[in-house]
């Protein structure tokens, strides 16, 4: 078996199969995702094209010459008033054989660069606590913890908090139009 080094791009709907399968235990298994089931197939494909403004990010390696995601990050919109179009909230979810490689660092750092390059001002993470290992990855990214939402989702029998993070990406007078999500050097 020859691995390639790893590689981050555009998500296409061609990754949606995988994306799922690394997505489905956290909907199954965790209250990571306030999901309770994953979604199908179909629904997964629309939401790794439904946001052309937003990117969504896989990350790869290559295994005997074939392709295979082993994670992916994507940015959302944070509110859908007009006045929150500079706010975006961020999701990263890793493979399981992949967890504390850096491979979310790289995706997160990836991510949040082209949502800067975008326009966007300001990134949000929600965290279902306890998960001190998330809280710490995105401190160490440069969020910063904002407060806590009490027993606001009800998965596995029991009640969850979510805790907010916020990075300011800029802080312009005037922010400017939000530009496409597009690769870099396309």
């Amino acid at each position: 078996m020859s691995i390639t080094v790893m590689r981050i791009r555009l998500a296409t709907v061609e990754d949606a199969a995988r994306i799922l399968a690394i997505y489905a235990p956290y909907c199954t298994d965790s209250a990571v995702s306030f999901e309770y089931q994953p979604p199908d197939l179909e629904e997964m494909r629309k939401r790794v094209t439904a946001h052309e403004m937003h990117p969504f990010l896989v990350s790869t390696e290559t295994i005997d010459s074939e392709e295979i995601v082993t994670g992916y990050a994507y940015a959302s919109p944070h509110r859908l008033r007009d006045a929150y179009r500079w706010s975006v909230e961020t999701s990263v979810y890793i493979d399981a054989d992949r967890k504390r490689t850096g491979l979310g660092r790289a995706l997160y750092e990836r991510l949040l660069a082209m949502a800067k390059k975008q326009g966007y001002c300001n990134a949000y993470a929600g965290i279902t606590l306890p998960n001190p290992a998330s809280v710490a990855f995105h401190e160490s990214m440069g969020f910063r913890h904002l407060g806590v939402f009490e027993k606001v989702g009800f998965k596995h029998g029991a009640w969850h908090d979510v805790g907010w993070w916020q990075l300011c990406l800029a802080t312009p007078e005037q922010p400017e139009a939000i530009e496409k999500a597009i690769w870099p050097g396309t």
